[in-house]
């Protein structure tokens, strides 16, 4: 199936995967810490389990990072 992930095009092997075996496919590190957008739209973490990606769709794999100005 070809995605857009991160911007990038993408081969990814199976007609369909939910939101959890792509992170996996991907080798995504701290998979519990990265949030995800499926064609503009931020997913909440409960839907991974139930959410499929089809072929052309666009995905983001977003890390939010703390910190701040001293």
């Amino acid at each position: 199936m070809h995605l857009t992930i991160n911007g990038k095009p993408e081969e990814v092997t199976g007609e369909e995967l939910t939101v959890v075996e792509l992170l996996k496919a991907k080798d995504v590190e701290m998979p519990d810490m990265v949030s995800v957008q499926l064609n503009g739209q931020i997913l909440e973490r409960s839907a991974f389990d139930s959410t499929t990606v089809k072929d052309q769709d666009t995905v983001e794999f977003l890390y939010f990072m703390g910190g701040g100005a001293e």
